[in-house]
């Protein structure tokens, strides 16, 4: 009882966050039907203070969007005897599927490499790949080619310069999420930084959400790939007959 009414004491004693982040979002839920060709999140907020504004270095903002993550093998290639062959491959431990970071200002300004590697901010940090095999002496390109691909297909964005801060108080910015998406949650975090440091941070969830047919769909290849995998058959014959009809058709 003791320790528990000391405990209390100390964390009645600690002060509060001088500045705290409170958070809005355009839509909290993204669903994805067969028209779907993307979205724009708009993420903004104001920080809260108790105080006055802390004097020193000016208010940074950074806000990630991650996807799920998931393990990916990435294989390099190279040409032999005339062909593109499989030589080497890692399998990156864990990946997210869609991650953008969009801060205030330059990345490398708004948040120190220390801070950075606690909270896992900028896309190779986000990435987690724990070892290679022995016989790769460069696993670290692996990742970098993961990130070029991704990054060519919008899967990865950095946005530097495009959260907007006013009077150190409001903020404000637009994620871009392309028709690529993967169902699931995206942890969206903010964090409020000076001279690099983390001063608070917030974090949240977006939902994304297949509906309709494209629902049903993807319900069904999960629950039974066999029915899908007949259904799927069903269709190809079937238009693979009509194409063949219309031939005959305009042929006479």
């Amino acid at each position: 009882m003791r320790r528990l009414l000391l405990a209390c004491a100390l964390l009645h004693g600690l002060p509060a966050l001088a500045e705290e982040v409170v958070l809005g979002l355009s839509k909290e839920q993204v669903s994805i039907n067969t028209n779907f060709d993307g979205s724009e999140i708009l993420i903004f907020g104001a920080v809260k203070r108790e105080n006055t504004i802390p004097d020193g270095a000016p208010l940074e903002v950074i806000v990630t969007v991650a996807g799920p993550s998931e393990p990916v093998t990435v294989r390099r290639k190279e040409k032999r005897f005339g062909i593109w062959v499989n030589v080497d491959a890692v399998e990156v431990d864990r990946a997210p599927s869609f991650y953008a970071v969009s801060s205030s200002t330059l990345l490398g300004l708004s948040i120190s490499e220390t801070e950075d590697q606690r909270h896992r901010v900028s896309i190779p940090r986000a990435i987690r790949s724990v070892g290679a095999p022995m016989n790769i002496m460069d696993s670290e390109s692996f990742t970098d080619a993961l990130i070029r691909i991704k990054s060519a297909s919008d899967q990865y964005q950095l946005n530097e310069g495009t959260v907007s801060v006013d009077e150190q108080t409001l903020f404000r910015t637009a994620v871009e999420l392309p028709a690529a998406l993967t169902e699931g949650d995206y942890a969206t975090r903010i964090f409020l930084t000076r001279g690099g440091d983390v001063v608070s941070q917030y974090e949240t969830s977006i939902y994304v959400r297949k509906v309709g047919m494209e629902r049903w769909l993807y319900a069904l290849s999960r629950e039974n790939a066999f029915l899908y995998g007949l259904m799927s058959l069903a269709i190809a014959i079937a238009a693979g007959w009509g194409a063949s009809a219309v031939f005959t058709a305009f042929r006479r």
